[in-house]
């Protein structure tokens, strides 16, 4: 097959000698050597098709024979993306003009196709539609429960008039998850100002624990963090933090000194220690602390002696506590974990337009190596956080 196309006005664009014999479908050859394909797309991705042109699964799995026969004419235009990286290839089927997303993987026998659009043109227009409703733009407004609701039915709404009520999982709940990022608008000295009673209404009035002044040690001086602790407050239990209840916050060093003086030797924690605040526990060996200086949240790593980036501050903390556990609601009712893959992407971008900080690898500390909890307890199918 042809290897080259071209690219006009950022469009990729192919011609009909590079489109036979495998596309058949009249309007996808309309679209693919007409208004063409977007070279920039948060979603999508098709750099496959201006890097390699056209390529069937058969060229890709490396054992047509043992391919059905429907699937080994079926082509590879690009990715699924998430963030910086491909989730899936989008296939489509030059006859119909369908597209589905699979991981295609050299053996054939392990190819799975997930539907995603009726056509090209619908896959772009749901990807747009996605794209302008809940991608950062600067976050501008309106905020809160009614602009997510809005928001969503704005978004089904488009998928809907297209797929009718078989609407492909994705889209589905791009719908459901990814408008809860306009749940918080900006706050005060915080990323984020939260609903009152957002919490106490997901969790349970009796599931929010508030502080006062005497719960604070002295190297909490960062007052929009105490001012959230006191007025709005955290879930005890999160679903994956355990929030410290029985004593006043400790900072890190008054923590190993009073409740673990064995642990391991003063000389291995950060040093920042005397002013990092310990909330309670993230994972087994694993603290989450917020600097009692910059109210920034972090999680400290027993094992790997490692300080690393968890959230902005304490209500983005708060907002990816409510989202995970929103998200095993809505996964009772609609079963989004049965896409997990799909899931734990959508939960990740939906968290990064919040909260780049809690997604970013970038190293930012000494001995960061880049690893982000959150993203990763996402796509971890087999601790099964996101099933309802």
């Amino acid at each position: 097959m042809s290897t080259t196309d071209t690219d006009v006005g950022g469009a990729i664009t192919l011609t009909d000698h590079e489109l036979d014999p495998y596309v058949t479908h009249p309007s996808t050859r309309h679209l693919l050597t007409g208004s063409g394909l977007p070279a920039t797309s948060a979603l999508l991705g098709f750099d496959a098709l201006r890097e390699h042109g056209l390529r069937t699964l058969a060229d890709l799995t490396g054992d047509a024979d043992r391919l059905a026969g429907e699937l080994r004419d079926r082509l590879v235009i690009g990715a699924l993306r998430s963030l910086d990286r491909d989730l899936e290839s989008l296939v489509l089927d030059g006859t119909t003009g369908e597209v589905s997303s699979a991981y295609v993987p050299r053996s054939p026998a392990d190819l799975d196709l997930s539907p995603l659009a009726p056509s090209l043109e619908a896959l772009l227009r749901f990807a747009a539609a996605t794209e302008e409703l809940t991608a950062p733009g600067g976050r501008p407004g309106p905020f809160g429960p009614k602009a997510v609701a809005e928001t969503a039915d704005r978004l089904g709404a488009v998928f809907e008039d297209t797929a009718g009520a078989d609407v492909p999982p994705y889209w589905r709940m791009a719908a459901l998850i990814r408008p809860l990022a306009r749940i918080a608008g900006p706050g005060e000295g915080l990323v984020l100002g939260l609903p009152k009673r957002l919490l106490d209404e997901e969790f349970g009035a009796g599931g929010i624990m508030r502080f006062e002044d005497v719960d604070f040690p002295r190297a909490l001086t960062h007052e929009p963090t105490r001012r959230f602790l006191r007025e709005t407050g955290l879930p005890e239990d999160g679903l994956l933090f355990q929030l410290d209840t029985e004593v006043p916050l400790p900072a890190l060093t008054d923590y190993y000194a009073d409740e673990r003086p064995d642990a391991f030797a003063a000389g291995h924690l950060p040093v920042t220690a005397c002013r990092l605040i310990r909330l309670g526990d993230l994972v087994e060996d694993t603290s989450l602390v917020v600097d009692g200086a910059t109210g920034a949240v972090l999680a400290w790593s027993e094992p790997d002696l490692t300080l690393r980036p968890l959230n902005a501050d304490i209500s983005t903390l708060a907002f990816t506590l409510w989202l995970l556990h929103r998200e095993r609601t809505l996964d009772a009712v609609h079963g989004l974990s049965d896409s997990y893959e799909h899931l734990a992407a959508t939960l990740t971008e939906t968290l990064a337009t919040v909260d780049p900080v809690a997604c970013d690898p970038t190293p930012t500390l000494p001995g960061d190596d880049g690893l982000r909890h959150w993203p990763g307890i996402f796509e971890d199918r087999a601790s099964g956080s996101l099933y309802a």
